[in-house]
């Protein structure tokens, strides 16, 4: 077993209790306690370090966030496992222009839907398969599918490394999505667009959109699933092999999130908010009033299968290479482990 000085981590600007944990200074003091250094991905200024972020490329690194690029690189063999997952529901809709005759989502038939794609992006296209899985579920909803709409792909050679800090940013800390969207919108180009989380809620109401469909909050699963629903707590596996004392101790911090959050709503939110880069008003707009009762990390056999239905989707539309077994990628051993420690 190799010695560990440092890990990696990285996470999405998204509500999750790893967010919350690093912001709360959790992260980096369980690991120092332990004589552990901790790097973050996202942070770094080498572009090899933050592709990191989307293809878990680095051994000893951890990940929560969006499930799309874990799922893609799990898919195309990297030796990762979950060992945590949390459901933190999130306003997802498809909105257009006041005016434009388009009230639900039946009126979208025959109509162009805007489709953010990055034609040379050398990791999966994450925002194109969102968007197409919040209009494929949107259009079942009203009986209609993909091919009852025109599909309008909007390329752009934006990169999607996050680079915090670049100065194309005007001094905010990343770039907000639906950028494309918004502009072929405004131009006539297209009818529609999906939106989600706290930044689609913000645009929605900056351009007083006529929202057409909402379903981020819908009851079935399979419909809500998406890239942010659920968000998987991931480790490669060399880490979880050689260190699993060091995997249960993240676990055990990231977990315990959820019981300090439905303690401390209002800071939770105002962390949140702090992540994404938007108001705390947009948060609770966007994920609800209970979104700080939704911050736990769990392995429920629903979540598995939401993953489960998401990597068909994925492989349908051809974002993944192949295949994989979603049960076999769940590890509960560090789960548990935390249970019986707390327990103890």
């Amino acid at each position: 077993m190799s010695s560990l000085s440092s890990v990696w981590y990285t996470r999405c600007p998204a509500p999750t209790p790893l967010s919350i944990a690093h912001q709360l200074g959790w992260i980096d003091s369980q690991f120092q306690s332990a004589g552990v250094g901790v790097r973050s991905i996202r942070d770094s200024k080498d572009p090899s370090v933050q592709q990191s972020h989307f293809t878990h490329a680095l051994d000893y690194s951890f990940r929560q966030g969006g499930s799309i690029p874990p799922i893609w690189a799990r898919s195309g063999g990297r030796e990762t496992r979950v060992v945590g997952i949390t459901t933190t529901d999130e306003f997802q809709a498809i909105i257009a222009l006041p005016g434009s005759g388009i009230a639900t989502a039946k009126d979208l038939k025959g109509r162009r839907i805007g489709v953010p794609r990055k034609p040379k992006s050398d990791v999966v296209d994450f925002q194109r398969a969102t968007a197409l899985k919040g209009i494929v579920s949107a259009l079942s909803l009203d009986g209609l599918d993909h091919g009852d709409v025109e599909l309008v792909y909007l390329d752009t050679d934006e990169g999607n490394l996050i680079e915090r800090g670049n100065a194309a940013f005007l001094g905010l800390k990343r770039r907000y999505p639906y950028g494309a969207e918004l502009l072929a919108l405004a131009s006539g180009k297209i009818d529609a667009f999906f939106v989600k989380g706290a930044e689609g809620i913000v645009l929605a109401n900056q351009i007083e959109a006529t929202i057409v469909s909402e379903f981020g909050f819908h009851p079935d699963p399979k419909i809500r699933i998406n890239n942010g629903t659920p968000r998987p707590l991931t480790v490669d596996a060399r880490f979880l092999d050689d260190h699993p004392d060091r995997v249960v101790d993240l676990v055990s911090t990231v977990a315990s999130v959820g019981e300090w959050a439905t303690s401390n709503p209002d800071m939770a939110v105002r962390f949140i908010a702090n992540e994404i880069g938007v108001g705390e008003d947009a948060v609770w707009a966007a994920n609800g009033p209970d979104v700080h009762r939704h911050l736990t990390l769990t392995l429920h056999t629903d979540q598995i299968g939401a993953f489960e239905h998401f990597q068909r989707f994925l492989l349908d539309w051809g974002f993944i290479p192949a295949a994989f077994d979603v049960r076999n990628w769940i590890d509960h051993r560090p789960l548990e482990a935390e249970s019986r420690r707390r327990a103890a």
